[in-house]
């Protein structure tokens, strides 16, 4: 292959380590390829489309500094070409590629040649666009994959736009009536869905050559991968540069932020994760990051100063040893994410003792140094409906024998196992869904909803559904007919929670009066006004917010039932022109219509069924 280079209409030189990847310089491309120390290196390269190397040079005709090989190319027209690296014997893609080509069609098995990398080179018009830095009280998340979203037919997009950036574009103004504003989306950089699997040197030696290796597929795309590239199969175009930039701009000319998620294992530098976040936040425009993998390096990525104003979320920050003392962010960027609330919403929502301090801590909770982001379910787990429906886990269809998940879920399901006709126990799973998102959207921290829970979307039991590419995994839009109630009601928590700013404030609420106005911002209540019972088996409490502290008129108190039977509530005395209203309930529509405009003037308490939630406002009324 040198031999035909010397056809090629351009020179070779030494390059410069200086930047990683395939960097164009006026009249030349400079590629620079880590490597390890006992390796040699080839630069491959390839007429565009085509599956065979047209030339490859070697390492010997490229400078090296450390690790660190580099080839420039005079003259070459990168427009018309691609290129990978031979490393060894072993074709490899450029790991800071910007463009990655050949995995166009999700879920095949590539060869050799078949993918390849290309040079990023294209300018795009981003109208002023830039990012949107919501303050993280105001934030309301709404957690995808970009397959799973919008694959299934009952999506209602256009069919080219069917599992792509194109299939949210066209969501947009669903997302916009339900009321979120940012999305946080599942990998969408460059990864081999069907990775060949890890074999010992044993099982390698007794593979027949002529035998294909079982391949099980990674739909969520949590692994190493080409983090510089966008996933060429989720576009419905032939440029997924352009359209995912397209999406980007389009989400935040409708006020929603992209927050990414990528996965970092151990081995990847630190400088090189360092690299990639710039170039997401200069090249895509996007407001943020949920980091995975090796949670060390995270919190001295915290320190970056190019990051003080980017979102970033991981399973915990230093936000203490990043912050000393008194001193505070400017603009509010770190996010804890992990899994603590999802365990004690669940847990009291299923109706375990001794759960009341471990709910007030985290509806209250709201750090003033980094946010919290609260969820009661995620990707990986039982779905909303999943959880008010199955008390195991059903994953037969991964192909791990139902060992795969977890066995801990502290999930009840209403009564019977799965789908039922008995009418009793939708009504009461319905009723559970609005009590858990009740209970999320309330409460302080930032609340994220997976997509398709909002209206019962189901994955039939199974909470980690990893491999699976198909309905079982894809968001059934069909369900929202199904259940209007639980979506109705959904629209009116966030559009309630948007209204009154004391349930969603910049600081932490103190539990005290610091103003002098008569009454804490916070206070906890039970069958007696301004006591609360939090003995061991209780399962109801009031919260009262007094919206004087967020510059509003009013009151606002929830109570939370979570017997089996009917608790009575103790109301506090509000001002004599104020009283209490009903606002909303997550009892059935047939029950809670008939309160609709239920006042109490002058009642001390009143009584809140069992497994149930009501919000009342103290207000002035005619």
């Amino acid at each position: 292959m040198a031999d035909q280079l010397q056809e090629t209409p351009y020179k070779r030189e030494k390059g410069s380590a200086v930047q990683m990847g395939a960097v164009i310089e006026r009249d030349s491309v400079n590629f620079a390829l880590e490597i390890k120390g006992d390796e040699k290196a080839s630069l491959l390269i390839y007429k565009k489309g085509q599956k065979e190397p047209e030339a490859e040079i070697p390492q010997e005709e490229a400078e090296r500094i450390g690790n660190i090989v580099a080839w420039r190319l005079k003259k070459f027209p990168y427009k018309r070409q691609e290129y990978n690296y031979k490393i060894g014997e072993t074709v490899k893609q450029d790991p800071y590629a910007s463009l990655i080509r050949g995995r166009k069609k999700y879920g095949t098995i590539t060869k050799e040649h078949d993918v390849r990398c290309a040079v990023l080179w294209e300018e795009y018009d981003w109208e002023g666009d830039t990012s949107l830095m919501i303050p993280y009280e105001d934030v309301i998340s709404y957690h995808l994959h970009v397959r799973g979203f919008t694959k299934d037919p009952s999506s209602g997009v256009s069919r080219k736009a069917r599992g792509t950036f194109l299939g949210i574009q066209e969501k947009i103004p669903y997302l916009k009536e339900l009321g979120i504003n940012q999305i946080k989306v599942m990998p969408i950089y460059d990864f081999d869905e069907l990775p060949p699997k890890e074999k010992t040197k044993e099982q390698k030696a007794y593979q027949k050559a002529e035998q294909e290796e079982e391949r099980k597929l990674n739909f969520w795309g949590y692994e190493k991968g080409n983090y510089f590239a966008v996933k060429e199969s989720y576009a419905a175009s032939s440029d997924p540069v352009k359209e995912w930039k397209d999406t980007v701009k389009l989400l935040h000319q409708n006020g929603i932020e992209v927050i990414l998620e990528f996965y970092f294992p151990k081995e990847i530098h630190m400088s090189m994760i360092i690299d990639c976040l710039k170039y997401w936040i200069t090249q895509y425009h996007v407001d943020g990051f949920h980091l995975m993998g090796n949670q060390n390096i995270f919190n001295l990525i915290a320190r970056e100063p190019v990051f003080s104003h980017t979102k970033l979320y991981s399973c915990y920050f230093l936000a203490e040893e990043l912050y000393e003392k008194k001193e505070y962010p400017e603009y509010k960027n770190l996010a804890e994410c992990n899994d603590g609330p999802l365990i004690d919403l669940r847990r009291i929502l299923k109706g375990e003792e001794d759960m009341l301090r471990s709910f007030v801590y985290r509806i209250k909770r709201n750090p003033e140094k980094e946010a919290v982001i609260q969820y009661i379910t995620n990707h990986d787990g039982f779905t909303m409906m999943d959880l008010v429906s199955y008390e195991e886990k059903h994953n037969e269809e991964n192909g791990e024998n139902n060992l795969d998940g977890s066995n801990q879920n502290y999930s009840w399901n209403c009564g019977a196992e799965g789908k039922t006709r008995k009418k009793s126990i939708q009504l009461m799973r319905i009723r559970q869904m609005k009590n858990a998102f009740s209970m999320l959207l309330l409460g302080a921290a930032v609340p994220m909803i997976v997509a398709g829970d909002e209206f019962g979307n189901s994955q039939r039991g199974n909470n980690n559904p990893y491999c699976i590419d198909s309905p079982v995994s894809w968001v059934n839009w069909s369900e929202k007919k199904k259940n209007e109630e639980l979506f109705s009601y959904v629209k009116q928590l966030i559009s309630f929670r948007k209204a009154h700013k004391i349930l969603h404030m910049a600081e932490e609420l103190k539990g005290s009066d610091t103003i002098s106005c008569g009454y804490p911002d916070f206070s906890c209540h039970s069958d007696s006004a301004w006591y609360c019972d939090f003995a061991y088996n209780k399962k109801q409490i009031g919260v009262m917010y007094c919206g004087t502290y967020a510059n509003e008129e009013g009151f606002i108190y929830v109570a939370y039932n979570f017997n089996w039977c009917e608790q009575k509530f103790a109301l506090p005395a509000l001002k004599e022109e104020l009283n209490w209203q009903v606002c909303l309930s997550t009892e059935s529509e047939e029950k809670k219509n008939r309160q609709e405009q239920w006042k109490l003037k002058g009642e001390k308490t009143f009584t809140v069924p069992g497994r149930t939630v009501i919000v009342l406002t103290g207000t002035k009324q005619s």
